[in-house]
């Protein structure tokens, strides 16, 4: 929870190619002071059903900075032993003989201010994302 002299955020993704929430994508939090400051590793987290993580550690006071990294490439595997029923036909690796995600990785840094709270919702595709500021 943020306070006057702290930052909060919290994420949420979607995957636009389904229509759903996408569970099980690894998130890491990243905080620092100043443009060049020192990235601090703050914990990490995996979205649950419903694409959000409930679970990320509050912000050190005097963040100026936060970076989400999202682990993408893992979402779009098939799990171990689901055959070829259980495979993701849009992923790319299914699709073009590629070997994952387009972006196996997606790293999103902003800004924060003070006693605000920052959602930062991932609209996620097998070849695309967007991310906003949200609510």
């Amino acid at each position: 929870m943020s306070t006057e002299t702290t930052a909060s955020v919290s994420t949420h993704v979607l995957d636009t190619s389904v229509g759903r929430p996408a569970r099980g994508v690894g998130v890491r939090l990243f905080a620092r002071s100043g443009r060049e400051g020192r990235w601090q590793a703050l914990g990490d987290s995996a979205t649950d059903a419903d694409g959000r993580c409930a679970d990320l550690p509050a912000l050190p006071e005097g963040t100026t900075h936060v970076r989400l990294d999202f682990a993408v490439e893992p979402y779009f595997e098939p799990p171990p032993g689901a055959g070829p029923a259980g495979t993701r036909r849009d992923a790319p690796a299914h699709r073009d003989g590629g070997t994952g995600a387009f972006f196996p990785e997606v790293a999103v840094t902003f800004a924060v201010v003070p006693g605000e709270h920052h959602h930062v919702p991932l609209l996620l595709s097998p070849f695309g994302y967007s991310v906003y500021r949200g609510s």
